[in-house]
């Protein structure tokens, strides 16, 4: 109930929620305050919102994404081990086999200390994540935004360009984000670089300049950060290195399966007669005679 009612929903065309009423009018307010420090320009106030809003979560941001690099570097460590259980995972015919290998995947990365989630907590997304959604609102739903231009653009309208400035910039983040990175990884992560460029694309086809202003001057900040990571990317090497040659990626002996137990038919009961009961026949034979 508390994660609904902070969602940002409509009534009748007017949006209300937690998160809009705290955050998002909040920020609504600054917005129009910086707009009327330049002169009326929207465009500035969003710039300069996103700048603060950016740089405050920075040191989180990048500290998220070096946990991530690092994580990267230990599964590229345990590669080769990591490869031969897949292999093997997709070699296996029963359900049996298939949980041991699971097993044995899971107690590789336990043992490494590598990360299931890849090195990315819940707390900083738990911060940014309000943040954000409160920052999207207040362009979404500001009804100054309907009639206000920047460099020639109605921010009130979809913007092509916009929208296209948008899905190149977080593509080229998801391209920087790439270098470095072991081959092997590269394979499983081109995929997914083009997801998010898409999602922004049609997000902001859809929705008025103002949000494609916010997500593309999002996307240069993107960059800045993945940057900043490269620049430290070889010394965390190095640091994974020598942590390695430490402590050497463990290995992890394969799980042997679990067979099912063999169920054994039930055997028929074998009746036997009492003793008095061939006494009380042989007595009526007996009698008979």
């Amino acid at each position: 109930m508390l994660f609904l009612s902070g969602c940002v929903r409509t009534k009748n065309g007017k949006p209300y929620g937690m998160i809009y009423d705290y955050l998002a009018k909040p920020t609504q307010h600054i917005m129009e305050w910086l707009a009327n420090f330049f002169n009326g320009s929207y465009g500035w106030a969003i710039i300069i919102i996103v700048f603060i809003v950016r740089i405050i979560l920075l040191p989180i941001m990048i500290s998220q994404m070096r946990k991530s690099t690092v994580q990267q570097e230990k599964m590229g460590m345990v590669g080769p081990q990591m490869r031969d259980i897949q292999k093997r995972q997709k070699e296996a015919k029963t359900p049996e086999e298939r949980a041991a290998i699971s097993q044995e995947m899971m107690a590789l990365y336990r043992e490494n200390g590598i990360s299931m989630t890849g090195g990315i907590g819940c707390l900083p997304l738990i911060i940014q994540l309000p943040v954000f959604a409160a920052l999207y609102a207040a362009i979404r739903y500001s009804p100054d935004l309907s009639s206000a231009t920047f460099m020639g653009i109605k921010l009130g309208a979809p913007s092509i360009l916009l929208a296209i400035l948008s899905f190149l910039a977080y593509l080229a983040q998801g391209w920087l984000s790439l270098i470095g990175m072991p081959e092997s990884q590269k394979k499983q992560m081109r995929v997914a670089m083009f997801m998010s460029p898409v999602m922004i694309l049609f997000v902001s086809m859809s929705s008025s300049a103002g949000l494609g202003l916010y997500f593309f001057i999002g996307g240069l900040f993107a960059i800045v950060q993945t940057l900043i990571i490269n620049l430290y990317r070889p010394k965390i090497r190095k640091n994974i290195e020598a942590e390695m040659k430490k402590n050497p990626p463990k290995i992890v002996t394969p799980v042997e399966p679990v067979k099912p137990a063999e169920i054994t038919k039930p055997t028929a009961p074998q009746t036997t007669s009492k003793p008095h009961d061939r006494n009380r026949n042989a007595g009526k034979q007996q009698h008979r005679k």
